[in-house]
């Protein structure tokens, strides 16, 4: 064990598990000190979250890993459930991402989808989009429903794809949710990357006859979505992560999927956060920005971060990656107590403007060129110098 106080702050208590493995430690939460009266190991000192993972069966079935990552000290602010990307996974992609907002004192919820990651299911294939919205609710809802929860704040975090699936979540039973972190979400299919509307007409046709054939014409979406080179070598490396290209019932799914959020972006009523690369080329930040627009939503934010690209929270710099987490346990943070969400539902509507994170003269004409108020004085000027 290591005693170097900086990297013990780091270490996550897991539960290593074979693909196999039925059920793992359900409802461990005696392991979790702060559920346990009695003090902790002196190596275990500076331990900021437990991490347990464990399958269950969803209606049809097939078994799903999830995963949660627990704060190690009281009280839980809130609570987080991780949206995965296409071909993406929780348990060991957004490990991170659940270590940083344990850390922050969040109980963080994540689940692979059927056919990713430790998920059973044909790899990277999506029968209907709906089946994962489904499941996600299903589980998701449940956790929500736990005694020891209740009264607790309850927020989406989508990535990409999981974006999409965290809108729909909310489309489905907008009651449930407090607010919704968007990272370059999915609400529409990027020009750039979008098949030739004649191929995209042929691949309709073969949906039904072909629908598991790794046809759909796509870029190497790793090397469009992670700019840090060494953070890219290692995502190739995570052989649970979905790499071939999309299946063609998988990339029709998703495509009805956006066009369905992207012509019902009005129909959103969360508060949320949406976070964008301006360099990304997977999903288009401009529809991010229509979002942010079309919304209905009282309580809304959007922050831009120009050169940055798809996978903010993973595929920059630490340092920008640092600042994104920043942003993001900031928006959290003021929200996460009733007070605080009731504090953010004025008596007339108001939007809290759009974060562009440049210089004061060209954030000004970028903001009124793209028709946005500029109204959120926590546009820190010390971020310039970290992008």
């Amino acid at each position: 064990m290591n005693n170097d106080p900086q990297i013990r702050k780091t270490l996550t208590v897991s539960f290593s598990l074979a693909q196999d493995t039925a059920i793992l430690c359900p409802s461990s939460y005696f392991l979790c000190p702060h559920y346990f009266n009695k003090p902790l190991p002196f190596y275990l000192e500076e331990l900021t979250s437990l991490q347990f993972l464990e399958y269950r069966k969803n209606s049809r079935g097939v078994q799903l890993f999830t995963c949660k990552w627990l704060p190690v000290s009281d009280p839980i602010k809130a609570l987080v459930f991780l949206c995965h990307g296409y071909g993406m996974e929780c348990g060991t992609y957004m490990k991170e991402c659940g270590e940083k907002l344990a850390g922050a004192r969040y109980a963080v919820f994540g689940m692979d989808y059927e056919g990713h990651g430790r998920s059973e299911g044909l790899r990277g294939y999506i029968k209907k989009f709906e089946d994962i919205v489904n499941d996600c609710h299903e589980f998701y809802k449940s956790i929500c429903e736990l005694q020891e929860y209740k009264g607790k704040a309850k927020f989406l975090y989508g990535e990409s794809m999981g974006g999409a699936v965290a809108l729909l979540l909310h489309k489905k039973d907008p009651s449930l949710w407090d607010g919704a972190v968007l990272s370059a979400p999915m609400c529409k299919i990027s020009d750039k990357v979008k098949p030739h509307p004649l191929v995209i007409n042929i691949l309709m046709k073969l949906e039904d006859i072909i629908p598991s054939w790794k046809i759909v014409p796509s870029n190497d979406h790793i090397e469009s979505a992670f700019k840090d080179i060494a953070k890219r070598e290692r995502i190739r490396k995570n052989k649970l992560i979905y790499q071939d290209k999309p299946r063609i019932k998988s990339g029709i799914e998703m495509l009805k999927a956006s066009l369905s959020i992207e012509a019902n972006l009005h129909e959103v009523t969360l508060p949320f956060i949406v976070l964008h690369g301006e360099a990304d080329t997977i999903t288009d930040p401009d529809v991010s920005r229509e979002l942010y627009k079309q919304a209905s939503s009282i309580d809304k934010t959007i922050k831009l971060y120009p050169g940055m690209w798809h996978c903010l929270t993973s595929g920059e710099t630490d340092e920008n990656i640092e600042l994104v987490f920043a942003d993001i346990i900031d928006w959290l943070d003021k929200r996460a107590s009733k007070a605080g969400l009731e504090s953010f539902q004025p008596k007339q509507t108001h939007n809290h403007g759009i974060d562009k994170l440049t210089p004061h003269e060209v954030n000004n004409r970028d903001a009124e060129q793209a028709g946005f108020p500029c109204h959120d004085s926590a546009s820190p000027a010390r971020h310039l110098s970290k992008l």
